[in-house]
């Protein structure tokens, strides 16, 4: 196993979430096997201080978790000069099989942990508490995810040893690669093109219908959802292409190197906002029953609308710049 701050930081920071999330899992059983607002018993009042306790605690942690993701990739990135063959965190993650599963989790659990977040706000803004069973239930599912996440990181650090011979990102990202990254690298450019530009563009529609009117949240957070993964397919597709102005590397990682201005790092984190932003619209939208939230609900949905809409601009404009000021036509190959 290769040692370093950044990967210490990573293990400790999973176990200690992992530790606590197992924990809040039991309060959160409790809550809902015997939460009720309307009694002033001794067993609510204890459960009432405790989920305050859980949710402040727990944001500070699921906060280390949306860091962890780029963290992650940074230390991939950052470890690649050990392993032969390796490029950039493409071939680190390729060293042994819990590299991109791991990754992939770290995504998903990423998503999630951003929409547990608005969840949360936006059951502290009502007097009763009136999501806190259903985010005590969601709260069972991201515990689960990150027991696996951390399980897997911890294979894939444990598995590292140095000098092995790995792919890099030329290979692993090829069009002649018969896996799912060759596929999205052989797709073609301009069809790729059509539909983000596209996806964009009608999410920004239905964004402004919404933010405007009140109505089409669920649409819209579909919709939000759905760019969030055609950007990624987009982002191996050609987006990064135009950075590097050479039609046959794909690589979704070589962005978050100095050669390229660490262009990466804001595209992913726009990426991801725009999508979780994006998601709490719609699941906002299923749990606006509650009479304590009809007030506050709306004001945080079109907040959220609008991050959502910020971010995905912020995508749109990174990944036309090249295409404007760069001499790069990738129309043809």
């Amino acid at each position: 196993m290769i040692l370093n701050p950044a990967i210490i930081s990573l293990m400790s920071g999973s176990f200690l979430l992992c530790i606590f999330s197992i924990y809040a899992s039991t309060i959160g059983i409790r809550i809902l096997r015997w939460w009720d607002i309307r009694s002033g018993s001794e067993r609510q009042l204890a459960l009432e201080r405790k989920t305050y306790l859980i949710s402040t605690i727990f944001s500070y942690l699921l906060g280390f978790q949306l860091l962890s993701l780029f963290l992650f990739v940074y230390t991939a990135d950052h470890m690649h000069p050990i392993f032969i063959g390796a490029m950039c965190a493409a071939g680190s993650l390729n060293v042994n099989d819990y590299g991109y599963v791991t990754l992939v989790l770290k995504a998903a659990t990423f998503v999630l942990c951003g929409v547990w977040l608005i969840l949360n706000h936006a059951d502290n803004r009502g007097y009763d508490y009136p999501l806190i069973r259903a985010k005590y239930k969601y709260l069972l599912v991201l515990v689960v995810m990150l027991m696996g996440e951390t399980l897997l990181q911890t294979g894939y650090f444990a598995g590292l040893e140095a000098d092995v011979i790995t792919s890099c990102c030329g290979t692993l990202f090829s069009q002649d690669a018969e896996t799912i990254a060759g596929d999205l690298a052989s797709l073609p450019p301009v069809a790729a093109e059509i539909l983000f530009f596209s996806g964009m563009l009608l999410t920004f529609r239905t964004g402004i219908h919404f933010w405007v009117t009140g109505r089409a949240a669920g649409v819209f957070s579909l919709l939000a959802i759905g760019v969030l993964i055609l950007s990624a397919v987009s982002v191996v597709s050609f987006i990064s292409v135009y950075y590097y102005e050479l039609p046959t590397h794909h690589c979704p990682f070589c962005l978050l190197q100095k050669e390229y201005h660490y262009i990466g790092y804001p595209l992913y984190i726009f990426l991801f906002s725009g999508g979780i932003a994006g998601a709490g619209v719609g699941v906002l939208h299923r749990l606006r029953g509650p009479d304590s939230l009809k007030e506050v609900m709306p004001s945080i949905q079109k907040r959220l609308c609008l991050v959502s809409m910020g971010s995905y601009l912020g995508v749109v404009l990174i990944a036309v710049y090249p295409m404007v000021f760069s001499d790069f036509v990738l129309t043809g190959y």
